[in-house]
């Protein structure tokens, strides 16, 4: 799979995920690095059918109303030390991108993994 970190989530969150065998690209790595505006993640994320992990809820947004982007994955752990945040990722990650494969949206917070329709 192929995934697109937002800005508000840590560098490591990609490198973890990519170690795990999947195209990841942080917004770091973009031309407009952490700047880059949600229309353009939107356009990319169509573009190489990448899932966008963000805590954004501004993609939800986007997601319900014009089905950009491509799919999402919403990270609702609020504040939560990056370190916690690669436990939770790491512990997870299997039941996510078997989610994912099957849905446009899923959920993940400190409790659970949720797909929404």
């Amino acid at each position: 799979m192929k995934f697109l970190v937002d800005a508000q989530l840590p560098v490591q969150l990609a490198q973890l995920v990519q170690a795990e065998g999947h195209d990841t690209l942080h917004t770091k790595e973009l031309p407009q690095q952490n700047a880059t505006p949600d229309s353009t993640i939107n356009s990319l994320s169509i573009q190489q059918e990448r899932i966008v992990i963000t805590k954004d809820s501004d993609f939800v947004d986007s997601f319900l109303t014009i089905q950009q982007p491509y799919k999402l994955l919403l990270v609702t752990t609020g504040n939560i030390k990056n370190s916690d945040l690669e436990t939770l990722f790491a512990a997870n990650l299997p039941l996510i991108i078997d989610l994912l494969s099957q849905h446009r949206y899923v959920e993940l917070s400190r409790d659970s993994v949720a797909v929404h329709q």
